[in-house]
């Protein structure tokens, strides 16, 4: 039941950024390993997950490659690649398994939890076309012990995984002797939203995180600074403050370079009057103002 959650939160984080075209491929560690095992295979099982793992970049051909250098026997290998090969809806792959005739105990193990985990999806009104079960996703990881999941858009296959995770029974073990299993997904974000914007996917007009850039002239102006600084963010605008000995000049450039378009500028006359001079990085232009005023400005 855990497992199957996991899927209904990558569908609902997806959904929420506006995909409709994404699709959660999920499998079984277990079924591979039971696979391995039923082959006499279980001491490589390891370096052919890995292996297998990488079919959908480098390829069928180059994946028996890798198998033969591994030592894998040719009939091994043609058991592992049908094995893989195994298409059709998801009944009819879970009944594909099924069909094998492996009778490894770890192998049906894996099938019995994934169709349980199927089970589950759709109970909790999962879509049909956002999953399916994918043999070939194995997770480059070793303490995955059982479901793995591998997330793609649809439109954007180029773009790899853009959320992966799954089961780990005893990866708490190697740092304390209780036993902590989990079930866990991760997004990469900083890669996640670098690709969506070099596809031309994400849209967004603003170049800039930080809206103004505080600058106290010095430490006597840096409580009421700070003062003005927490102020615009409490009317949400994004705001930092430059807190090193540096000339003025050095400050106007650091908000240059990350195209903070505001500056706003506290020295003493500033502080005595209670006021800020706003300088509009874009048009040079330069005020000094009330905060409530310059809140009603850039806001």
């Amino acid at each position: 039941m855990y497992d199957a959650e996991l899927p209904c939160v990558i569908y609902e984080t997806f959904k929420s950024l506006g995909f409709e075209k994404f699709t959660i491929c999920i499998n079984n560690r277990k079924i591979l390993n039971g696979l391995f095992t039923s082959l006499g295979l279980k001491e490589k099982a390891v370096e052919i997950l890995r292996i297998i793992d990488k079919i959908e970049k480098i390829g069928k051909e180059k994946v028996i490659e890798e198998l033969e250098s591994l030592g894998v026997k040719e009939n091994e290998i043609n058991t592992i690649i049908k094995f893989i090969e195994i298409d059709g809806n998801t009944d009819e792959k879970l009944r594909k398994l099924k069909e094998l005739g492996i009778t490894e105990q770890l192998y049906e193990k894996g099938v019995e939890e994934l169709e349980e985990v199927v089970k589950s999806m759709r109970i909790k009104k999962l879509p049909e076309n956002n999953f399916k079960i994918e043999l070939t996703i194995a997770r480059g990881l070793d303490y995955y012990t059982g479901t793995v999941y591998e997330t793609f858009l649809d439109d954007y296959r180029t773009l790899g995984s853009v959320c992966s995770g799954g089961r780990y029974e005893n990866l708490a073990e190697l740092y304390t002797d209780k036993k902590l299993p989990g079930v866990g997904i991760s997004i990469g974000l900083t890669r996640f939203f670098y690709q969506m914007k070099k596809e031309n996917i994400l849209e967004n007009e603003e170049r800039y995180i930080s809206k103004v850039l505080v600058v106290p002239m010095a430490n006597e102006q840096m409580e009421y600074s700070e003062t003005v600084a927490n102020k615009l963010r409490m009317n949400d605008i994004n705001t930092e403050m430059f807190l090193e000995d540096k000339k003025l000049k050095a400050k106007f450039k650091y908000a240059d370079k990350l195209n903070i378009p505001y500056v706003a500028v506290i020295g003493e006359e500033e502080e005595k009057e209670n006021k800020v001079t706003l300088k509009n990085m874009q048009t040079g232009e330069q005020e000094t103002l009330k905060l409530e005023e310059i809140i009603e400005k850039i806001k």
